[in-house]
């Protein structure tokens, strides 16, 4: 297997430290001290001409003057000096190189680009700009521009974050988490958060990935690094910023690129299996149970409590945020009953105190029937654990021997998260018992796991899209048989029909002399809307009369819109009686066509009633969109309404999701609003599709 290309980067087997320093505060004296103190089995090298040795060891005046080629230089220098000094590593032969500084200087705005330049053409694997450096930590190699904490404690989480307040926030805090490799990957000049992926997925240590994205400057690498760790079973957590328009600006500000689409990155994470986190809370507790390496089995939660307080306060909280309990068995209900004191009902959640008179054995013995229970796939003892105190204790020692007798995932959860207890959370994190502060916080983290478990990441569709080449080849001459960028209905429904869109008959008229033979063809009653270029949104100028229901009415309406808007008209059949629905495409530029289903007609654009999923979907993935949608209630047929064909509008988007991969960078977007469903069926009624790149023809 050819080596990685990170390997000088992230283990490398020599180190130059450009800017080394004994003055106190310093970068480069910080980096010094963390590397020549630490336990790294490589070989270190400071560079500075200022000194001839660095807390004992030789320092070096330039790189010139090292006895070997090292792999990795460390720039630990000002902006002003940080192009000679990027110049100087590639002349001297290494593979690799850690950047702290910005990268920016006033006057030169040019200065990061000749900087990423020189750094691809040597092919250099670079850490930075703008970054706080790595910690390997199973090799004990330290390369940030801050002290790091010899609390962080060796594990299996990978954690790689594009900045560097949370590089630190979570590998500089506490004892509950357990860390192989820690980057704070910067600008990222040519390693991008996907290659760190990648080499982390490498390594045997890795039990998670943990990342903090701003954006994503490689999708395509991202996405099969996100393939490769669903491949090896690896979870991966993401905290995405950019959800809100103030904060993508700020992104754009602050890391110089886009944050893209939240809603597509959201759709990427559910393809993939990938967790995603809303806050750092949030993310400590999911990885803190996921780091364990236990799967949830089939089931829901267990929950004990030693209070009726909390265990009322962990229900409503748990109800919110779609955490089920177990339903337990009759003979696990009558095994509790047997360890519980008068008064107390065995159920899941439990309140198991009573008084505390012999409650460790009381608290073991409904742990270990409830974690047999068929029915309970996790589970966790709720309190308040602090350290020394001797419930706490009693409650650790329970939890401690039925996490030897089963599989299952657990943990103790402090209802109240503001409390310090380090003893217990290093002897948990050991036990492989997490300890998480915050109801909230342990209820998502389960909810995620559960969420894992049920995942199953979607088969590709390629052997089901319904066309030929012919059919393809067919639906781009039609694309581009006008000269319109936005192809309008009449021209877009007979594409779509080429994907099993079920689409409304219809018949184009130019003239007066025209609507007789129409009305012959569709028969009565008739729908009549203006034809003419460039009017998309047909009712708010007139352009549409419907249920028309004889040959006068019909001149009628066709001489007043061709009078008013032109004489180019489309007359079509009355869709029957059902649902509107608005389907749609994205083509997302970062991850590509994403579907959309809304509420259709004129609630579209009013009602915020909407599921994307990233193309293609199959038709039960489609059923999962329209479950989630408000005006379901309306397609499953409540208050007297027949219900609608799911199954066959379903089938219709996952047809239209096909088309959108078939048709790649051809079409930028696709609207059909609306598409009625109804009982005997789904039929769309009007569509547009705006054109994307036209194919190169050789």
């Amino acid at each position: 297997m050819a080596e990685n290309w990170l390997e000088p980067l992230l283990n490398p087997a020599s180190v130059a430290l450009l800017g080394a320093t004994e003055r106190a505060g310093a970068p480069g004296a910080v980096l010094a001290g963390m590397t020549i103190n630490s336990n790294y089995s490589g070989s270190i090298f400071p560079v500075n001409p200022r000194y001839s040795t660095i807390l004992g060891k030789p320092c070096y005046a330039d790189l010139e003057s090292l006895p070997e080629t090292v792999d990795h230089v460390v720039i630990a220098l000002g902006n002003e000096r940080l192009e000679q000094g990027l110049a100087n590593a590639i002349r001297h032969g290494a593979r690799a190189a850690t950047i702290y500084s910005s990268g920016v200087l006033d006057g030169d705005h040019a200065l990061m680009s000749r900087l990423i330049a020189m750094a691809k053409e040597a092919e250099l694997a670079v850490c930075g700009a703008n970054g706080m450096g790595f910690y390997n930590v199973h090799r004990d190699l330290s390369l940030g521009v801050f002290e790091r904490p010899r609390a962080v404690t060796p594990g299996g989480i990978s954690h790689i974050a594009q900045s560097g307040s949370v590089f630190t926030a979570l590998c500089h805090n506490g004892c509950r988490l357990g860390f192989n490799l820690c980057v704070s990957s910067g600008n990222e000049m040519t390693v991008t958060l996907a290659d760190y992926m990648h080499w982390s997925l490498e390594q045997p240590e890795t039990r998670v990935n943990s990342l903090f994205i701003e954006t994503l400057r490689d999708p395509r690498g991202f996405v099969a690094a996100l393939e490769r760790a669903a491949q090896q079973n690896i979870p991966v957590v993401a905290l995405k910023v950019g959800r809100s328009e103030r904060s993508r600006k700020m992104a754009l500000t602050h890391t110089g690129a886009v944050a893209g689409s939240h809603e597509a990155f959201a759709a990427l994470c559910r393809r993939h299996g990938v967790v995603e986190v809303l806050d750092l809370d949030e993310m400590a507790a999911t990885l803190a149970l996921l780091q364990t390496g236990r799967e949830a089995t089939p089931g829901d939660l267990a929950a004990v409590f030693e209070s009726g307080g909390f265990r009322e306060l962990f229900t409503d909280i748990a109800d919110a945020h779609g955490v089920a309990f177990a339903d337990i068995t009759e003979e696990t209900r009558t095994e509790i009953a047997g360890y519980l004191e008068a008064g107390l009902e065995a159920e899941n959640p439990l309140d198991a105190w009573g008084t505390h008179c012999r409650f460790e054995e009381r608290f073991l013995g409904c742990l270990r029937a409830l974690f047999a229970d068929p029915g309970v796939a996790g589970g966790v003892f709720a309190s308040n654990f602090r350290d020394g105190y001797f419930l706490s204790e009693g409650i650790f020692r329970a939890m401690e021997t039925v996490h030897g007798e089963t599989s299952k995932p657990m943990a103790l959860v402090n209802m109240y998260g503001d409390l310090e207890n380090p003893d217990l959370c290093r002897r948990g994190f050991n036990a492989g018992i997490p300890i998480i502060d915050g109801t909230r916080e342990a209820l998502c983290a389960f909810g995620h796991l559960f969420d894992r478990r049920d995942h199953r990441v979607a088969a590709s569709l390629t052997a089901d899209v319904p066309l030929t080449d012919h059919t393809l080849s067919q639906a781009v001459e039609l694309l581009f048989s006008t000269e319109q960028e936005t192809v309008e209905e009449d021209l877009a429904l007979e594409i779509l029909s080429l994907f099993r869109i079920p689409v409304v008959e219809r018949r184009l008229v130019e003239d007066e002399k025209d609507l007789d033979a129409a009305a012959l063809a569709l028969g009565f009653p008739l729908v009549l809307k203006t034809a003419e270029p460039g009017i998309l949104h047909k009712s708010d100028v007139g352009g549409v009369v419907v249920n028309i229901d004889g040959a006068d009415a019909l001149r009628y309406h066709y001489r007043d819109i061709a009078e008013r808007l032109g004489p180019r008209a489309l007359i079509s059949a009355m869709a029957p009686e059902g649902v509107e629905i608005g389907l749609g495409v994205i083509n997302d530029p970062q991850f590509g066509p994403m579907v959309m289903v809304a509420a259709g007609g004129i609630l579209i654009e009013s009602l915020d009633d909407r599921a994307l999923e990233l193309c293609p979907v199959s038709s039960d993935e489609a059923l999962k969109m329209l479950s989630g949608l408000k005006i379901n209630a309306l397609l499953e047929g409540r208050r007297g309404r027949p219900q609608a064909d799911q199954v066959a509008l379903a089938e219709t988007i996952a047809n239209l999701s096909r088309f959108a991969v078939a048709m790649g960078d051809r079409i930028a977007e696709v609207d059909i609003n609306p598409v009625i469903a109804g009982p005997g069926g789904v039929v769309a009624v009007d569509a547009l599709i705006l054109r994307g790149s036209k194919p190169v023809v050789i």
